[in-house]
Formats: structure tokens, C-alpha cells, sequence
């Protein structure tokens, strides 16, 4: 059975690409057969696995308008080491596509049902807005990967959020939870980020993941060598970072 986790936050700008990229390549090399589910029209989590968005004969816009199957249309990223069900510009399409479609809002979770003994875990990036892609997203889940960083704003950001899954958990899918927040681009010497990680930590208590992640060049540059930052330069204090962060969750799903 595949544990399938939405990296979502309907703010832009929080690393959800980068945490759902570099959570993939490092589940992967703990051993986790993985696949990622590029949901965001610009590819970002496809060009970032190493795959040309450019050349793509199938994608997820295909498995989701129903004209391709995922064994069709997934492919192997060779530098991540885990399977990539892969996004460019078709996408964004999809919207009005798919408004007349049966089960609009399932159909990703039917493709990804196929597959539940392929994978042990499935990281579905989500583009930053309550879209129908996002919606897919979010039904076929599990649960809720939250990356955020320590700022007043991303605060605001996180109770529009929360609303979001709580309507979706009540109309849509009844499986669905917060798994966790990320603490990302953190910056220690910052009093504000130390004063909202606190803040997050008295509020959320154990859905806080220990694992902060800092902000680091490597992880920015590794995007364009086509690899995650984790084997683009696995010492950098960021790689470590989502490398804690994937036993801290291979970990966190034994209670599950």
C-alpha cells in the first residue's frame, strides 16, 4: 500500500517543489520505491528531477483527461533515482477541461489507485492555489505535507489552509489529515523566524515536524543541473536537512 502525501500551501514562493523534489530523491535513497506527481503547469518538480518538459508525449494532463494510463505516461528520473508522473504547460488546460468530466475531482486518485502496490510512498506537488488540480491533489491524499517559512505572513497564509482541508476532509475525502508542517528557508539568526517557529510548535504541538531545513544556495542551484539538491551536493546543511526529514518520515507513517 503507497502512502500518497499532497505538498501543499496555497502561498507561493514556500519551497513546495523543493521539499516535494528533494523528499522523493531522499526516501529514495533510504531504500523507498517513490513517485512524484508533478501537479503544477510550470513542470518546476519535473525540470527539477531531471525530465524535459519539453519532449513529453504523455503527462499528467493526459492521465487525467483520461487519455493516457500512468504506466503510460510516468517516467524515470535517473538523477533522483524515483518516478516522475511529470507536468509542462498542457496543464494548465486541464482546468476547463476537465469542468465536464465525470468525478472530476477523483480522477487522479483512480489513476494512482492502479498503482497502490507499485510505490511506497507518492508525493503529489501542488501548484500554490485551491485550483481543481489542486483539488485532485488533495482527494487522492492521505494527508497534507504543509512546507512553510517562519514569517507573519506565511501565518496567514497557513489558516486559509487548514479551512481548506477541513472542507475538503468533510465533503470529498473523509482519509484526509495534516501529516505535518515543514519549518523551510529558516534562518536562525532571524528573532521573528525563532518567535513564529515557537509559535507554530505551541499550536500544533506534534504535527511539527523536528526537521527544519535552512535556507541554502546549494538547494537553489541544484534545480538547474536537473537534480535534487540531496545528491547535487549531499553535504550542504540543506541536503541534511530533507535527508532527516525522510527517516524522520519513514518514521512518522509506522503510526500510521
Amino acid at each position: 500500500m503507497s502512502y500518497i502525501f499532497a505538498v501543499a500551501n496555497q502561498k507561493g514562493g514556500v519551497g513546495k517543489t523543493t521539499t516535494t523534489v528533494n523528499l522523493a530523491a531522499a526516501l529514495a535513497a533510504q531504500g523507498q520505491r517513490v513517485l512524484l506527481v508533478d501537479l503544477d503547469p510550470q513542470g518546476n518538480a519535473t525540470m527539477g528531477s531531471g525530465v524535459d518538459k519539453r519532449t513529453l508525449k504523455n503527462s499528467v494532463y493526459h492521465v487525467l483527461l483520461g487519455l493516457s494510463s500512468l504506466a503510460e505516461a510516468r517516467q524515470a528520473s535517473e538523477t533522483g533515482k524515483y518516478d516522475t508522473l511529470p507536468a509542462n504547460r498542457d496543464l494548465a488546460g486541464a482546468e476547463v477541461e476537465m469542468v465536464d468530466l465525470d468525478n472530476r475531482e477523483t480522477r487522479l486518485k483512480h489513476a494512482l489507485a492502479l498503482h497502490d502496490k507499485d510505490y511506497d510512498f507518492v508525493l503529489i506537488d501542488c501548484p500554490p492555489s485551491l485550483s481543481m488540480l489542486t483539488l485532485n491533489g488533495l482527494c487522492a491524499a492521505n494527508g497534507v505535507i504543509i512546507p512553510m517559512q517562519c514569517e507573519y505572513y506565511a501565518l496567514e497564509g497557513l489558516s486559509d489552509l487548514v479551512n481548506t482541508i477541513k472542507k475538503v476532509h468533510a465533503n470529498l475525502n473523509p482519509d484526509l489529515k495534516i501529516i505535518g508542517l515543514l519549518r523551510v528557508m529558516f534562518d536562525t539568526r532571524s528573532t521573528l523566524s525563532n518567535q513564529v517557529s515557537a509559535q507554530l510548535e505551541q499550536h500544533f504541538g506534534d504535527k511539527v515536524f523536528k526537521s527544519i531545513v535552512p535556507r541554502n544556495v546549494r538547494l537553489a542551484e541544484a534545480p538547474s543541473y536537473g537534480m535534487p539538491g540531496v545528491l547535487f551536493d549531499r553535504a550542504a546543511k540543506g541536503a541534511q536537512a530533507y535527508l532527516a526529514f525522510a527517516a524522520e518520515m519513514i518514521e512518522r507513517v509506522k503510526t500510521f
